[in-house]
């Protein structure tokens, strides 16, 4: 496996290139790199004295229009590789990440390789929202940006899939987010058009039937071994060659990685995995 570690430390766009400068600043307010959230919302564990406390005083905080809620510590190197949960911001993947789908998705502009850009699993929307600022930056007025995700969290795995349960995803109300959340988020940075398009639902549902005809960047987030399974199964063969499979969570869900292991060796897929931080894995299709 290759060691392409992006720095740590984002590199500096060219002074020169308006576009960079953009997609730079985008990346930062996308993950809130430049804005630095210092509260969160106070969330006790249901059930729990304080969850019982808050759950029959919130009506008042409510009336008075105020709000529980606890200091952030911002921490640079987490928000920068991904390892925290973000209060505020649209996207949890980090800079690194952003860096990498950047440079893929410039790759296959600049090389014309076509196809359209899909994420599968897009929580509140910031990769995303991410490719369709390039897209406008880059004057790609073909491609659409395709948005799957089910909006409502992630399901629960089927009894066999031990990993998959044990890790309890589906159980995780912050990771659910409705669509019109992410329909807002991008109206907000100004990029909600008819090049994006949302497919709604669980991916088992709506990405073997997805009138998607090629692509050329695909990113997947779904987590799960099923969730990641099925949206390699429908989707890479109509990855362009020379187009990108990123893999989100390789290193951090087990389920993720056993899928993408197991797919790539059905189908005889030899092309390196290459490293982005410490859990996204990325490869370029070669034929």
């Amino acid at each position: 496996m290759s060691e392409m570690l992006v720095p740590t430390q984002t590199s500096e766009p060219s002074l020169d290139d308006p576009r960079a400068l953009y997609c730079d600043l985008l990346k930062k307010a996308l993950t809130r790199y430049v804005f630095r959230e210092t509260w969160m919302p106070y969330h006790p564990r249901q059930g729990s004295l304080h969850g019982r406390i808050l759950q029959r005083g919130r009506h008042l905080l409510q009336r008075k229009g105020l709000e529980l809620v606890l200091q952030f510590p911002f921490d640079e190197e987490a928000r920068a590789t991904g390892r925290d949960w973000p209060p505020e911001a649209e996207t949890m993947i980090g800079l690194r990440r952003l860096d990498n789908l950047e440079r893929c998705v410039k790759d296959v502009l600049e090389r014309g390789v076509p196809g359209d850009l899909i994420e599968t699993g897009v929580w509140r929307g910031g990769a995303v929202i991410f490719m369709r600022g390039m897209l406008r930056a880059y004057g790609d007025r073909d491609r659409t940006v395709w948005v799957a995700d089910s909006f409502r969290g992630l399901p629960k795995p089927a009894a066999h899939r031990v990993e998959d349960v044990e890790d309890a995803l589906w159980q995780v109300p912050f990771l659910a987010v409705s669509l019109e959340q992410v329909k807002a988020n991008f109206e907000r940075y100004g990029l909600l058009d008819g090049q994006v398009r949302f497919l709604k639902g669980w991916f088992s549902d709506t990405l073997p039937t997805a009138p998607v005809e090629q692509i050329s960047v695909m990113r997947l987030d779904g987590d799960l071994y099923d969730s990641t399974m099925v949206a390699l199964r429908s989707l890479y063969p109509k990855l362009s060659v020379g187009g990108y499979v990123i893999i989100d969570d390789y290193h951090a869900v087990r389920g993720c990685k056993q899928a993408v292991d197991d797919f790539r060796a059905e189908h005889g897929i030899e092309d390196e995995l290459h490293q982005v931080d410490w859990t996204c894995r990325y490869w370029r299709r070669s034929r």
